[in-house]
């Protein structure tokens, strides 16, 4: 085969040339073309890798400037302050907020800023604004049989005539008013309670004018009692304390209370209980420190001689003839004596100051050869509101209301809304 091959090409060797050179030719430019192929390739590829490249950059950039942004929104949202940001201004929580100020209506200049000082909590209240007297109360049309012990006659009065009468002549007239309506309450409150009992339906009278029911003026002796312009004043103002005051009662629990009074305590008043038998709930013994400053009673000195003294107290015989020895055996939670020895016989305290006639229960004495001199502190009882100590707390600003629930512990100051069943003439 590689002979015969080789026979023709000889033969045809001209032409052969020709077709080689041809055959160069077409081999040339098919590498030329290739190489255009590849050069094209290459620049396709090129342009994409490039392009590709920025692609990646630009959505880099994009990213992190959304990144940026979320973050200044975040920070922005938690109060957080960029690093290249100035500080921000500190906020005072301990200043005290500025009132605001408004203008008024065509108002041009801005008015100056307005101080607003604080209100003490613990300030009293200058008037008694929860005493709303309605326009017809329930006791209007109930009247009162007073019976006038030195004129030995029966005077029937309107209630509020009564309480009237009774605050001319258990108070004096210059107290404060507050302190005027705090007794015309109790004073109320007393012959309500009174006139609710059953008993006294059979009764010629319903009170005694004395201090064994209520000290009370007939109309009479009220007209009589001030003379020209302090009539006039005087009376202006009882009828004030009355008027304003007009149907009010003290109650517990629905009914009317005991409504005990006196006139100055020794710095205290007492419980029920340790003064008389019966224990209340709302006569319970509390501070009244007002009287020591401003009661002219408040003190009081009273001389016996040693058999004045044993015949007063009833000491006979032994008891009689000894030395005289004299001990505080109790004291009561308001600081008056609830038991005394003398001589070896034991006395209340109550005992001793009705037997003696003192001013009080609570008393200290000192023994001068004969002589035995007792001093006490207070003037009465000691049971329920001190009217002197009402007068301090009315001139310290405090209404009538806040009298009565200091002295009358867990009582309310409301509308009487009922009656005794009876006619009265």
């Amino acid at each position: 085969m590689e002979t015969s091959g080789s026979s023709a090409g000889m033969e045809g060797g001209g032409r052969l040339s020709m077709a080689g050179k041809l055959a160069r030719v077409g081999l040339s430019l098919r590498r030329s073309k290739q190489w255009w192929m590849v050069f094209c390739i290459g620049v396709l590829l090129g342009f994409m890798i490039f392009g590709m490249r920025g692609m990646i950059m630009a959505s880099g950039q994009s990213a992190a400037e959304r990144g940026a942004a979320a973050s200044s929104h975040l920070n922005e949202t938690a109060g957080i302050a960029p690093k290249s940001a100035e500080p921000a201004a500190r906020v005072d929580y301990s200043a005290k907020p500025q009132p605001v100020v408004r203008q008024n209506d065509g108002a041009k200049k801005q008015p100056d800023p307005v101080v607003v000082e604080p209100v003490p909590v613990s300030e009293p209240r200058t008037e008694a604004a929860e005493l709303a007297v309605p326009a017809k109360g329930a006791l209007d049309n109930q009247r009162v049989r007073v019976y006038l012990t030195e004129r030995k006659k029966v005077e029937s009065v309107p209630l509020e005539t009564y309480v009237m009468g009774v605050l001319a002549a258990e108070m004096p007239i210059d107290f404060e008013l507050e302190a005027m309506k705090a007794q015309a309450i109790a004073a109320r409150t007393y012959i309500v309670r009174r006139l609710s009992s059953a008993a006294m339906a059979s009764e010629r009278a319903d009170v005694l004018d004395t201090v064994q029911h209520q000290a009370y003026l007939s109309k009479d002796e009220l007209g009589k009692r001030w003379k020209g312009q302090d009539k006039t004043v005087n009376l202006s103002k009882l009828k004030r304390a009355v008027d304003e005051t007009r149907g009010f009662i003290l109650t517990y629990d629905g009914e009317p209370i005991e409504a005990a009074f006196f006139s100055t305590s020794n710095g205290f008043t007492e419980n029920a209980e340790d003064y008389w038998t019966q224990s209340l709930p709302y006569l319970r013994s509390v501070e009244s420190p007002w009287d020591a400053e401003i009661s002219p009673r408040y003190e009081a000195e009273t001389s016996f001689s040693k058999k004045e003294l044993y015949r007063a107290l009833g000491l006979k015989g032994k008891a009689a003839s000894s030395k005289l020895t004299i001990h505080v055996a109790k004291r009561t939670e308001g600081n008056r004596i609830k038991e005394v020895v003398i001589n070896g016989k034991s006395f209340s305290g109550r005992e001793v100051r009705e037997k003696l006639g003192l001013a009080s229960s609570h008393f200290s004495w000192k023994i001068e050869d004969d002589e035995i001199v007792i001093l006490t502190y207070g003037l009465g009882h000691g049971v329920g509101m001190s009217q002197w100590g009402a007068n301090g707390m009315a001139q310290e600003g405090r209404s009538a209301s806040d009298i009565l629930m200091h002295y009358y512990t867990g009582t309310k100051v409301e509308q009487a809304s009922k009656l005794p069943i009876r006619t009265t003439s």
